[in-house]
């Protein structure tokens, strides 16, 4: 009888001991994580020219990229002020190599462009990945919209923003886009427009 409780209480032993190393490993790892939470972040963006060193996989390291962007995509390198972004940054370069790498990054051009604008600040960025995705989707009402709105409240570009909407409402938007369009460098106008892409929101 002794014989059958000693491996028995060894067994146990080894278990609570187990469980025990377990626990500390997992306490230490959250330490860990929890002192990484509060360092600065030093994020490398990909080199120039990116797309020829793709070696014919260059829809693979687009979507390695989109992958990686959407981790931080509220992620500023730059600060020139409260909630305000320098231009070129890290998000913005990411995105730039993804769309060279694929022209047809559908949504790198109507998500990234939207974090680039509301996310990061980095608004010269935004203009460039929007000007960049209309030139392939010409005829997309959404992605038009979504460049009319950056057009409108951070350029304040006025025409550009009415020749936008105007192509909104011909490629099956909203109607109010169309009548909005020509009454857009009038105060009344501007104030219609924000009402109705809350209404839309």
């Amino acid at each position: 009888m002794k014989e059958v409780e000693r491996p028995l209480s060894f067994f146990m032993k080894t278990v609570l001991v187990s469980l025990l190393l377990f626990l500390l490993g997992f306490v230490g790892v959250i330490s860990v994580q929890m002192a990484h939470l509060n360092e600065v972040k030093d994020l490398i963006a990909p080199p120039p020219h990116l797309e020829h060193y793709s070696f014919g996989m260059r829809s693979q390291f687009a979507d390695l990229l989109w992958i990686r962007s959407i981790q931080d995509f509220d992620y500023c390198d730059q600060t020139l002020g409260k909630n305000l972004c320098k231009g070129n940054s890290w998000l913005y370069q990411m995105l730039d190599s993804l769309t060279n790498l694929d022209s047809h990054y559908y949504i790198a051009y109507s998500a990234g462009g939207l974090a680039l604008t509301v996310l990061v600040s980095d608004y010269a960025g935004a203009s460039k990945i929007f000007d960049k995705g209309i030139k392939i989707y010409p005829n997309d009402w959404k992605l038009l919209y979504r460049a009319a709105y950056h057009v409108l409240y951070e350029e304040n570009n006025y025409p550009k923003a009415a020749e936008l909407f105007k192509r909104v409402g011909e490629n099956g938007g909203p109607e109010w886009t169309l009548k909005l369009a020509s009454r857009l460098n009038t105060r009344s106008g501007q104030v219609e427009v924000g009402e109705r892409l809350l209404e839309d929101l």
